[in-house]
Parts: C-alpha cells; sequence; structure tokens
C-alpha cells in the first residue's frame, strides 16, 4: 500500500478499493522483469474485479516470464480528488507504482460509456491524452474489448487496439517488445510498424480518414503498403486448451459477481439483429464437459465461492449442457456450491435444467423476449414464439418460482405502437400462465418484471445502418408501455433514453468525436455510465462546444453503401450477409439458427471446419442434437430419488450433521484487510473455513452457509492483534489439524495463532484495549493538552442510522494515557466493545486530532490489542 494515500484513505467510500494485496495478487521481482503492463479498468474495483476477461487476460502476461501485467482501476470521484488535491497519480494495484512509468497501458473497453474514464485515468497518471503529444518517455496506449469494433471515437488518444480475443495476440504483442528491445530496434514508431503486421492489431495512427462533405467517411486506406488495409479479429480456435485463472485474485471487498464464473462456449448459433456480441464473437467454439467440470472443480478449492456461473450468450444452447450440469452435480451439492445461469432463451429452457439450476440465491429467473409481438420478434429474428414463452414460464412456475424477469428492448426498428402495447399484454398472459400452471403455489403472489432497454444501433450488426429513436421518442414510447400496464404484479424498468442516445452517438463514431471527448475530460466529466453522474445537459454544451451534431451519428439512418468508420475492421461475418440480413428484416423474415441451417455468415472461414461446430462437418453424436426439437412439455422432471427440493445447493441432499462443539480460533487482523469492512471481513473468513475443507456446521435454512460468529466487528482502518471468532463442526478433529488448515487457507491478513475450545460467550466481552498511533507534528504540551481533552464531558458528533447528534462519549472509555514517539504520539484507551454500548476508537482519534496536526501527510492507525471482561479479565 503506497505511503501517501494513508493520509486520506479512511477518509472515502470503501477504501478496501485501494490497498491491494489480496489473495492470489501477483508479484514480480522487478529486476526479472523485461516488460510491465498496467491492465487498466476504466471503472470500479468492483465492476473491474467481476470482469472474466480482465482476470483472464493478466493471469495469460503473467504466466510470460520476463511479463509483469499489474491492475489498475479507476478511483472514485472522492478518492480522485484527494489523490489530485495530495498529488498522487494513478498507480497499480500489486506495486503502488505510477502508471505512467509502465511499458504497455492496457486499457479494455468495455461499453462506450467509459471512454472518458479511460482517458481522464491517462490524465491521472500524468499521461497526454493524444498520441502524438506522447514522446518515447510514456508508456505505449494499448486498448481491447468489445467497443474495439469500433475503434475511431478513441483513436486519436490509443497506439494500438487488440481486435478480438486476446490470449494469444497480447502475448505475441508482448513478445515482440520484448525483442525489439532487447536487439537495440526498438523505438515506438517502429513497434508500432512492426505490431500493425500481427492479426489482430489495429494501428490508428498508421491509417489517413479523409470525409465527404456531408461528414460521412470518403476512405480509410492505410500509409503505407505493408500495413494491412482490414484488420481481421483474433480468435481462439481451441478454448479447451485457452488459459483459464484457476487460483483467481480474490477480491477483499464484495464485488458485483463475487464467485466462480466459467466460460462454457464462445460464439452463438443465433442471429438477433440488434445484437453484436452475437455476430462477433462467431463461429462457435464449445468447451467439453470434462474440462469445465475439472476447471470449476479446481477453482472452488482454491477459492471457496459457494455459487457457480456459467457465462456464455445462451447456456441453454450448450450442446452438452445436460452432460455438463450433471457433472457438477456430482460434487457440487456435497460441496453447498449453487449453479446459477445467465438470462436464457425460453425456446431451450427444460424442465431438467431448471430441476438443476434451482437455487434460492434468487427466486426469479430471466428470459428476453426482446419484443412485444411476434412480427417485431420476427424483425429482429429471435425466433421465438409467445407460446414458447408462457411454456417456459410454467416450466418455472411448476419448479416452486414465483418471479419472472423479461427483458424488452424499445426503438427497434419497424416498430409500432402496437409492438410497445404488446409489451404489457404479453406480461399479463405471463402473469396469467402461473394461475394456470399445475402445482404453481398459488399462496405467493406471481410477479413479473419487465427491463426495458433502448434500442442501439451496434457496429457489424444488420442493423448498424438504422436510425436510433431520438430520446424524445423513446421517452414517449416509455410512457406509452407504462400506462399500458394495469396489472400490480408487473413492473416495469426501463433505461434512460438520455443515456442510450448518447451510447449510440459513440458506438457509431468516427474520430471527430475525439475532439468531444478531450473537450469532456477536460471539464472533468467521466464516470457517465452511472446513473448518479451522468449529465446530459453538460455533454449536448460539449458538442455544441465542439461543433458535433450528436443526431449525425445517433438518428441518421445509413445507406447499404456508405463507408462505415469501422470498415477496416474484419470481424469475421461479412458485410454482404449483414446486408442480407438488414433487408429481412424489413419483411419481418426469419433466419434459421446455425444448428438448423448453415446461412453462409462467413465466420466459419476464421477456424478450421470442425471448430466451428454449427457449420457443415459435424459428428453423428452432434448431428442427432442439432436435429432435436424437443418440446418442454415432453421432457420428464427428473426426480433424483427425492433428494433435490428447490432450496439451496445441498440444503435437501445434505442436510447438516448436528454439531459435536464449537471451535473458537484467535488470529491477527493486519494489512489490507484493516481497511474493509466487517462484512468483507465475514466473506473473507467464510471463504477461507469453506477452503479449509474442515467438518463445518452449516445453517439449517433454504441457503446453508457455514455458521461463523465474530467476536466484535474491528471498525474500517482498526487492525487487531487478538480478534476471536467461532465456529462448529460435525466430527471431531484434533485442534492442531484444524490450526494447520486455518493457517493454509486463510488470506493474507488473517493470522492465525491459536485454535482452542472454551465455554465463555462473547456476550461476556465488556471492554477493549487499543492502542492508537499517530504519525503527525506534536506540539508542545500536546500531553497535558490531550488530559484536558479527555476529561468529562467529551462531547463528539456521532452518527447514526439517519443522522448525527452530539454526544458525551466519555462514559465509553477508560485508562486512557498518551506517549510520545519518534513520529509523533501514542495514545493507549480502553473502549466499550459490547453489542449495546460499543464505541469506535476512530472517535477517540477524532478528539485528538483537535490538538495534533495530521495536515502535512500525516495519518494515524488504530489496533485493538486484546479483550476484557467486566470484572477485567481477559476474555479467553
Amino acid at each position: 500500500m503506497r505511503e501517501d494515500i494513508k493520509s486520506f484513505i479512511t477518509k472515502v467510500q470503501k477504501p478496501g478499493r485501494y490497498t491491494g494485496g489480496e489473495p492470489g495478487s501477483i508479484y514480480k521481482n522487478k529486476e526479472d522483469v523485461k516488460l510491465r503492463v498496467a491492465f487498466c479498468f476504466p471503472d470500479t474495483y468492483e465492476i473491474g474485479m467481476s470482469n472474466l476477461g480482465m482476470r483472464i487476460l493478466t493471469g495469460v502476461l503473467n504466466e510470460m516470464d520476463g511479463v509483469w501485467c499489474e491492475r489498475v482501476f479507476a478511483p472514485w470521484i472522492d478518492m480522485e480528488a484527494e489523490m489530485r488535491a495530495h498529488n498522487v497519480p494513478l498507480f497499480a494495484h500489486e506495486s503502488g507504482d505510477n502508471v505512467r512509468d509502465f511499458d504497455i497501458a492496457a486499457i479494455t473497453l468495455q461499453y462506450e460509456l467509459c471512454y472518458t474514464t479511460a482517458l481522464n485515468m491517462l490524465d491521472l497518471a500524468g499521461i497526454p491524452l493524444r498520441r502524438e503529444e506522447r514522446g518515447e518517455e510514456y508508456p505505449v496506449i494499448l486498448a481491447g474489448g468489445p467497443c474495439s469494433y469500433n475503434p475511431e471515437p478513441m483513436a486519436d488518444f490509443v497506439d494500438i487496439f487488440s481486435i478480438g480475443e486476446g490470449e494469444e495476440a497480447l502475448p505475441e504483442l508482448c513478445a515482440l517488445y520484448i525483442n525489439m528491445k532487447e536487439n537495440g530496434t526498438y523505438t515506438k514508431e517502429a513497434f508500432l510498424r512492426e505490431a500493425s503486421h500481427i492479426e489482430g492489431f489495429y494501428v490508428p495512427g498508421l491509417y489517413d480518414v479523409d470525409y465527404n462533405d456531408d461528414g460521412t467517411v470518403r476512405t480509410i486506406e492505410p500509409k503505407y503498403s505493408d500495413v494491412p488495409k482490414t484488420v481481421r479479429k483474433r480468435i481462439v480456435k481451441d478454448v479447451n486448451g485457452a488459459y483459464v485463472p484457476t487460483n483467481p485474485v480474490l477480491p477483499v471487498i464484495e464485488t458485483v459477481h463475487d464467485r466462480i464464473t466459467l466460460e462454457v462456449f464462445r460464439g452463438c448459433i443465433r442471429g438477433c439483429r440488434f445484437c453484436q456480441a452475437g455476430f462477433v464473437t462467431r463461429p462457435v467454439r464449445e468447451k467439453s464437459p470434462d474440462v469445465l467440470a475439472e476447471q470449476a472443480r479446481i477453482i472452488a478449492d482454491n477459492s471457496g465461492y459457494d455459487e457457480i456461473s456459467m457465462c456464455c450468450l445462451s447456456i441453454s444452447d450448450y450442446s452438452k449442457v445436460n452432460t455438463f450440469t450433471d457433472k457438477l452435480l456430482e460434487w457440487t451439492d456435497d460441496e453447498r456450491i449453487n449453479l446459477s445461469l445467465p438470462s436464457l432463451r425460453a425456446d431451450s429452457f427444460t424442465k431438467e435444467l431448471m430441476a438443476k439450476i434451482s437455487t434460492v440465491r434468487s427466486s426469479t429467473l430471466t428470459f428476453a423476449p426482446e419484443a412485444g409481438s411476434q412480427r417485431l420478434r420476427d424483425v429482429i429474428n429471435k425466433n421465438v414464439t409467445e407460446a414458447d414463452i408462457l411454456r417456459a414460464a410454467g416450466v418455472a412456475f411448476a419448479a416452486g418460482k414465483n418471479q419472472v424477469k423479461l427483458y424488452f428492448m424499445n426503438g427497434l426498428p419497424y416498430e409500432t405502437e402496437e409492438d410497445i402495447v404488446g409489451i404489457a399484454k404479453l406480461a399479463k398472459s405471463v402473469i396469467e400462465e402461473y394461475y394456470k400452471t399445475p402445482g404453481a403455489n398459488k399462496k405467493r403472489q406471481p410477479q413479473a418484471t419487465l427491463s426495458v432497454a433502448c434500442f442501439i444501433p451496434k457496429p457489424f450488426t444488420p442493423f448498424q445502418w438504422e436510425r436510433q429513436n431520438t430520446a424524445e421518442e423513446l421517452e414517449a414510447k416509455q410512457k406509452l408501455l407504462l400506462s399500458s400496464l394495469t396489472d400490480r404484479k408487473i413492473r416495469c424498468n426501463y433505461h434512460d433514453a438520455k443515456v442510450s442516445r448518447l451510447e449510440a452517438v459513440f458506438a457509431r463514431g468516427n474520430r471527430r468525436l475525439g475532439a468531444a471527448l478531450e473537450e469532456a475530460v477536460k471539464r472533468g466529466m467521466s464516470f457517465d455510465a452511472w446513473e448518479e453522474i451522468f449529465d446530459y445537459d453538460k455533454w449536448m454544451e460539449v458538442f455544441s462546444a465542439t461543433g458535433i451534431d450528436p443526431a449525425f451519428f445517433a438518428n441518421r439512418e445509413m445507406a447499404d453503401d456508405e463507408v462505415l468508420p469501422w470498415d477496416m475492421i474484419d470481424c469475421g461475418v461479412s458485410k454482404s450477409f449483414l446486408i442480407r440480413e438488414r433487408h429481412k428484416a424489413k419483411e419481418a423474415a426469419t433466419t434459421p439458427s446455425c444448428k438448423e441451417k448453415c446461412s453462409g455468415c462467413g465466420a466459419n472461414c476464421l477456424a478450421d471446419p470442425e471448430q466451428c461446430r454449427w457449420c457443415p462437418g459435424h459428428t453423428e453424436e452432434e448431428a442427432e442434437y442439432l436435429g432435436q426439437n424437443v418440446r418442454l412439455e415432453d421432457i420428464k422432471m427428473p426426480t433424483d430419488d427425492g433428494k433435490r427440493d428447490g432450496r439451496g445447493a445441498g440444503a435437501a441432499k445434505n442436510p447438516s450433521k448436528k454439531p459435536v462443539r464449537a471451535v473458537k480460533f484467535r488470529f491477527r487482523e493486519t494489512g489490507a484487510l484493516t481497511y474493509v469492512s466487517h462484512l468483507d471481513i465475514n466473506r473473507a473468513v467464510m471463504r477461507g473455513l469453506v477452503k479449509s475443507k474442515l467438518p463445518l456446521y452449516y445453517t439449517e435454512g433454504f441457503n446453508p452457509i457455514p455458521k461463523l460468529t465474530f467476536a466484535s466487528p474491528l471498525s474500517v482502518g482498526c487492525g487487531g492483534e487478538n480478534e476471536l471468532a467461532r465456529f462448529k463442526i460435525v466430527e471431531e478433529v484434533p485442534d492442531e489439524y484444524i490450526l494447520e488448515r486455518l493457517r493454509a487457507s486463510m488470506p493474507d491478513g488473517i493470522e492465525v495463532l491459536e485454535v482452542y475450545s472454551s465455554d465463555s460467550n462473547f456476550k461476556e466481552i465488556a471492554w477493549a484495549e487499543n492502542e492508537i498511533n499517530f504519525r503527525c507534528t506534536v506540539p508542545d504540551g500536546a500531553e497535558e493538552a490531550l488530559a484536558k481533552a479527555f476529561t468529562a464531558p467529551v462531547v463528539v458528533l456521532k452518527k447514526t442510522k439517519s443522522s448525527e447528534k452530539e454526544v458525551d462519549i466519555s462514559p465509553y472509555f477508560k485508562d486512557i494515557s498518551f506517549e510520545r514517539t519518534d513520529g509523533g504520539m501514542k495514545i493507549r484507551v480502553f473502549t466499550c466493545a459490547d453489542n449495546t454500548n460499543y464505541l469506535n476508537p476512530e472517535y477517540i482519534a477524532k478528539v485528538a486530532l483537535k490538538i495534533l496536526d495530521e495536515t502535512d501527510g500525516g495519518y494515524h492507525t488504530v489496533t485493538r490489542k486484546q479483550f476484557y471482561k467486566k470484572n477485567g479479565e481477559i476474555f479467553v
């Protein structure tokens, strides 16, 4: 942890975002490192650490000898303000070194509204935004991710774009950098020229873009003959052999997706005409069930996570989904690990799948009809009928679910008011299906939650040429939908139309948008994807100041033959295929899925024939699967001998045994974990317990978890030398063995000191001894002034759940003493530690800081030393 953030780290929200030191972090000897990469995620730590792509790519690079890839996240606005006020530049998570001092800064662009945040990160690092302003002393700026399929809005700022999948491409780029450095041929200009020769890398500075008088692109031409005219995306052909982070970095604070994420397959057999991911990730490449099950087991053992999420565009399209889930259930129930799925296709959702993934973490299943009428579903090539949707909902209701979430879009091409009203009608039909379903629990009220997004035309889709509705048109359609909903059992959430408009501007933008992005960053704009920060009016001012008409990019229909800003990129799906699909949409004509018929999209040219499993050349087993047209009612619900009943994993199959005894353990809490909340500490220790494989006693509820109790929570920023916690075991094992297992499984910052059993109750704890060390300027007479300040009454402004009020804290502390040190002042004090009168020792520090001076980079640390009973005895 950087020394220069200690003076303000406890002032910001969630300081654990910035401390580093998580279990699984990679550290290397700098003397052995030839290339340092800063992998930058332009959003908060919780979002970035939930991104599987970041975990994969940092892991791949760290597998290379001589390469150290560190993580960097965008500091939240409060942290950024403190960093700028204290002249602290953007730093890497592992080493704490300035991002400016790295060789390559790699930025992942996951969504258009992260562009300003990405550029703001460069600015915070002290790196000039525009590539022509960066000399040899600055890192090479590399960008990738889904938004790189239209790199042009960011082309003025990025040196190299990685197009497609990076597991094989990025190591090749790093090897090129190291080789050129070692043989003395490296200059940034020479490196970029050589990088353009590697498939999958687009170097925007090596291309000239000319425009017509109307603002459309006239030509995109490479400046040199050795630079490719088009850049073909990279794919990994053998996904079974692709890198998987089996020993993942375990966040010390809760993240958005705090679980195991398994990538089941890449690509999509469907052809939804609005969906960029469905086209740019082709061809379909599946992992084998054996590989997936083995990877899941290893990650579970190394992480202690209790949930596995299957990552792909449509899990029910995985040809071996039943075999795979069977293999998982061979051990996940015993380990009390839940299985969860992303949104499901209604036409391939089965009772069997429902039984296997039944989980009480959420009583809701998600389906994506996308449109309210069959005509519009045909326009977008969804290939799902209302009967499919109602049948899938019925399967969920029959299995005990009473809530369904339905994803829709408004503003789709060729949409009418009738289609909007159809959304409300379909939702009403889903509710009615609940009451028609045999076996549904009629005592519980059903609920359908609608999530309605605004259509955004995306590159490399058949709808890339279509206009987006204006913000006013989208808002009018949202009002129409709301007025059509009359059943209180239907809830509706919808996206901000103005946010969606800005997304469309950058989704179809060209290089001229660089001026707007630069101006926005100058005005302090970032985190545009966050509702509480996004400011549409400010963006309109930015566009006006830079002479840009946002309607030109978002609300204009494009001709088939228009040169598109991203035409230098080859995503594998041919432009002629996309045009055919565009015109079929006008006729509401559907295209079958790849499992039914190859439609000649061109993606199979990117892989060996056998790698594109949905194109000609299937095995007999695959052909048999592809020929199936099984209806849901024909599939019998597996009985599983009554061992699974819809509760959480293992709740029914493995009811917890009775505990044989309670085990207490004493531990020291230090390092990064002192800056996280007690809830996060609880999660970290819980994962450690699960990893230990001890015979733990689990709670008896619908979602069984190990029974874990702490003596008293530590406040954020406070460490502990003799902390106590208790859990129960169902089989007798020696304390020495328990100690060994706990020490091996707990995260860094939790040092297990002792394991024992005793009859004492944590409720007997009355006082805690604390040591507060100030690194600060101590004025003359400080001891006398402190003694006076802590003479009753000692009034502080204390936070409550709803407000702040003045409280006399003198009854809640005792035996306070002061001692000068070489660096400042040390205070020892006993504070109340019982549940009703607990006093955060930080209030003691606040009173002391009225006398002590921390303004010049000073800070203080709080350490809880020991627990005591009311009679003064040490609690054990």
